[in-house]
């Protein structure tokens, strides 16, 4: 069945309100060039729809999206929708050269998928190069008509997108590191709402200002879109309550910080208990690793309704960078709601028991200045990217595109987080770990000390997943265990593995088709931190991946 005619599918079935409450919500992203100036420099930069951020879109749960995107600009270019779990839809996923060739120059492909029992705050995203830095936007899925949310109901919500900015082209940083075999350049400045705010010395117009009136709530709706950095998030004199985290309700909790992670988004409420005035916003970054990071901290404008224009702002001082406590608090603050209605079905049962080791390492580069060059991996091997997707090979059984044997655990063993073999060298290789339909799977992450212990914001596609356990250290498999949480963890699709330390994530391979999971700092991404899964056909008539459309674009 072609893309086509599930659209006409649907349309047809939406005559039958009794039967089915569904829309169609149709979109047209025209991806282009824009001059944009900040921190007093101008460059053009790749848009949609000549915004910047992008333009959100908005659905309801079980809705289908038709997304027209058309490339007018001189780069390949693919839309990832981060945090869909496009159910037997992998053909609409987007990671370049995964789940599908990019769209060439002068070319469109329209993504179609359905919101199957997802509401909540997710983001779009570009997923070639690092064009995400500038390529991005939020995605709205409302609960369905007459279901309340599980939470006092806001008066306004506003969407609140972090990011970082380059006065140079972010292109030219990378592909420049890449040749050198060393670290790109950190970013000159984050963003909110796509302004740096008014701590820069080239401040454009006092940056994002969030209009409020005294005594009412409003649902803010954070992404973080920074390609480098975690971040936290602090408004002077206001505490929030966390509701929601990556599109997947949370018990609430109150607190005056948030962390977030590149990838991942938090809903919060936050009540304007103030008579009036200005209070400071600020967003700054989370580094507890011996690495390069842009320290100069974004800001916006919390403005009561009647306030001077001439009134002080009050401020706020941001959280040190290296504030892991506060991290570690928030992160273990967060569980899954887990009620009768939206509750938490933890696998108890494991069919695949996995360990990645994930971290840096140095191989020979002829072509670098030094003769070497950095390299990210997971149990040792280090991606290569393909020239032909890999979905397109798993469905039409094309050879020599990847392989199956992507180890399900660490070539050797050793401290992992403290000191590591002399030898930092990596295999490299374009390997998935296969597995069955329906599989209940677990995998604990494992940071490594190569070079150095450093946090890895890891996303997977195509699912959600349950993060059962935490902690620093290396991971003890007898012992951690006994700790895991299997009734209420929190549930995300992008988790932060801490810096010298380990997750366990659970989830059910109910989705077949090709998933990437990859670090989502985009510097690690780079070297290689990523690999893919591939879930086989299931049996049922609803558990295949659907054919392709006709409109793939080909390599």
């Amino acid at each position: 069945m072609d893309s086509w005619l599930r659209v006409v599918l649907v349309i047809v079935s939406c005559f039958f309100p009794l039967m089915v409450e569904c829309r169609v919500r149709h979109y047209h992203f025209n991806v282009m060039m824009k001059n944009t100036t900040r921190l007093c420099s101008t460059k053009p930069i790749v848009v949609v729809n000549g915004k910047f951020p992008g333009p959100t879109l908005y659905a309801g749960e079980d809705d289908t999206v038709l997304v027209r995107v058309t490339n007018h600009v001189h780069y390949n270019i693919t839309i990832h929708w981060h945090g869909v779990k496009q159910i037997r839809t992998g053909w609409s996923d987007g990671p370049a050269y995964v789940t599908q060739c990019p769209i060439q120059p002068g070319q469109n492909y329209v993504y179609n998928f359905t919101l199957t029992g997802q509401r909540g705050t997710l983001w779009w995203h570009a997923h070639i190069l690092w064009l995400r830095s500038t390529v991005h936007g939020a995605i709205v899925i409302l609960p369905k008509r007459g279901v309340p949310y599980p939470f006092p109901t806001p008066d306004k919500e506003v969407i609140v997108i972090l990011a970082e900015w380059w006065k140079s082209d972010t292109e030219a940083v990378i592909n420049q590191a890449m040749q050198s075999g060393l670290a790109p350049n950190v970013s000159d400045s984050h963003l909110i709402n796509g302004h740096p705010g008014l701590l820069s010395n080239c401040s454009s117009k006092g940056g994002f200002t969030l209009n409020v009136h005294s005594g009412k709530t409003y649902m803010l709706r954070v992404i973080n879109a920074a390609l480098n950095e975690d971040l936290f998030f602090k408004v002077a004199g206001h505490d929030f309550t966390v509701v929601e985290v990556d599109a997947t309700y949370t018990k609430p909790f109150s607190t005056d910080t948030l962390l977030i992670t590149p990838g991942q988004t938090t809903n919060v409420l936050l009540t304007a208990d103030k008579s009036s005035g200005k209070y400071l916003i600020t967003i700054s970054p989370f580094v507890d690793a011996p690495v390069a990071f842009d320290n100069v901290t974004g800001t916006a404008t919390l403005q009561y309704s009647g306030t001077l224009a001439t009134a002080a702002t009050t401020l706020v001082k941001p959280p040190p960078q290296n504030s892991s406590q506060l991290a570690n608090n928030y992160i273990t603050w967060l569980r899954s709601l887990n009620s009768n209605k939206y509750p938490a079905k933890v696998p108890l049962k494991l069919d695949h028991s996995l360990m990645f080791t994930v971290g840096l390492g140095v191989n020979p580069c002829a072509a670098c200045s030094n003769g070497r060059r950095v390299v990210a991996d997971i149990n040792n091997f280090t991606f290569v990217m393909p020239t032909f997707a890999m979905l397109q090979a798993h469905y039409f059984n094309v050879s020599g595109v990847f392989t199956d044997d992507f180890p399900g655990n660490p070539p050797m063993t050793f401290n992992y987080s403290g000191n590591t073999p002399s030898n930092l060298q990596t295999n490299n290789g374009t390997k998935a770990y296969r597995m069955a339909y329906n599989s209940s799977v677990q995998v604990v992450i494992q940071d490594t000390a190569f070079l150095a212990p450093e946090s890895h914001p890891v996303h997977l596609h195509g699912f959600n997943f349950f993060q059962v356990g935490r902690g620093l250290g290396d991971f003890d498999s007898k012992n951690d265990p006994k700790k895991f949480n299997l009734v209420d963890p929190v549930e995300r699709n992008t988790i932060a593995v801490p810096a010298g330390g380990w997750i366990a994530i659970r989830f059910i391979a109910n989705n077949p088709g090709v998933w990437f999971l990859h670090c989502h700092f985009e510097v690690h991404t780079s070297w290689g931190l990523k690999m893919a899964f591939v879930v086989d056909n299931g049996e049922g008539p609803n558990e295949s991946i659907l054919p392709p459309p006709h409109d793939l674009p080909s390599c």
